[in-house]
């Protein structure tokens, strides 16, 4: 990922200049600690680390666990062999230890690694070592403590953030490169096999006999065709994504690709532009409602009779019409069927749009055809 490696590259920036402080500083004040030599061993075994990982950091096989927990490890100790190596009155006034600053890097690392858990974990850990060193709870140990907290679950939200919003970005450019490419080929066949399938339907109707049988064919796949060429993936997904974003959530799919699979030459599917997410199962019982209701329609308005499905995405909920052109019902024959047990309208379409939390609304006039609402909330189907 681009920003957590920048980070990484930070990070050994950050090293070196903290590693040049402490060596530094360490220089000015070394004569007044009980054993100096001791202490410039310390400061070698961090110039060595600072360039051992300044190398592993480089590359993602050596950002994990053991190479991190070495790294807090290295800190820990050289921030607690100041309590042998130093004076023991400057110890107990509160003087700065041997790697100073130096000591947050393995917390940032830990944090740039594996979120805000992980650098809170690890600032905890630095602060434990730093009371050890001083054998107390003092103010400047719970400024540390606290600086630490807040460096580490800092960077460590940020970097979880960046990588959402990275695999975001991923996700949105495989799908519009999926997009171009259908886009491009709806050009391709709109060019050559619709409109072949357009001029046999025309040339059948007019020849009549089994050429019109053919053209009817011929207009069915074509409206088919039409279909599925202006269809958007439901979701794109990749290999190299860890876990799954929104758009990319194996729980939920798109509404409009699960009831466009009706659209035929008799059914009409209209749906938005952008994806209708809905979770699987929610789904899965609108699509089956939908199915429900589109046979309702050729059981009982014949199979010469035209639908029109039409799928809107509202802030609030979603909803979807059936709607037909069949001879319409008789006032009060819904009702009827009910009171005889006649149960098919009342489980398979209502009762599945119910259990979801939304509702069904039936609007029909004799002669004029008949139009299903369906409206499932979203918190509802969530």
């Amino acid at each position: 990922m681009g920003v957590e490696q920048s980070l990484w590259r930070a990070l050994t920036v950050f090293r070196t200049l903290a590693l040049v402080y402490a060596v530094v500083r360490y220089a000015q004040v070394a004569d007044e600690y009980r054993h100096p030599v001791g202490g410039w061993a310390v400061m070698a075994l961090l110039v060595v680390w600072t360039a051992v990982t300044a190398y592993g950091f480089r590359k993602p096989a050596f950002r994990e666990p053991p190479l991190l927990i070495l790294d807090l490890c290295v800190a820990v100790g050289c921030l607690v062999a100041t309590r042998w190596l130093d004076d023991p009155e400057r110890v107990a006034q509160g003087t700065m230890t041997l790697p100073t600053v130096w000591a947050s890097a393995p917390v940032l690392a830990c944090a740039i690694k594996g979120g805000w858990r992980t650098g809170s974990a690890a600032a905890l850990t630095i602060g434990a070592a730093d009371i050890f060193e001083r054998s107390a709870l003092t103010a400047d140990n719970q400024h540390n403590i606290v600086l630490l907290l807040l460096a580490g679950g800092a960077v460590g939200y940020v970097v979880e953030i960046a990588r959402v919003s990275e695999q975001a970005l991923t996700r949105a450019l495989q799908l519009e490169a999926a997009t171009r490419e259908r886009e491009r080929l709806a050009r391709d066949i709109h060019d050559s096999v619709l409109q072949v399938l357009a001029l046999v339907q025309r040339r059948g109707a007019e020849i009549g006999g089994d050429a019109a049988g053919l053209g009817k064919l011929a207009g069915e796949q074509e409206v088919a065709l039409r279909q599925l060429i202006s269809a958007t993936p439901a979701r794109v997904e990749s290999a190299d994504l860890p876990g799954s974003g929104e758009d990319g959530d194996p729980a939920r799919q798109d509404l409009r690709v699960l009831l466009g699979g009706f659209a035929g030459a008799r059914v009409t599917v209209s749906s938005p532009g952008t994806p209708v997410l809905l979770p699987t199962p929610a789904a899965r019982e609108v699509t089956a409602a939908v199915a429900a209701a589109l046979d309702n329609v050729r059981r009982h308005a014949g199979e010469q009779a035209n639908a029109w499905i039409l799928v809107e995405d509202e802030p609030d909920e979603i909803v979807v019409s059936v709607r037909d052109d069949g001879s319409g019902m008789a006032p009060g024959r819904l009702e009827a069927a009910r009171a005889q047990g006649r149960l098919g309208v009342a489980q398979s379409i209502e009762g599945r749009v119910r259990d979801l939390g939304g509702s069904v609304v039936w609007s029909s006039v004799t002669g004029e055809g008949t139009e299903l609402e369906f409206r499932v909330p979203r918190q509802g189907s969530g």
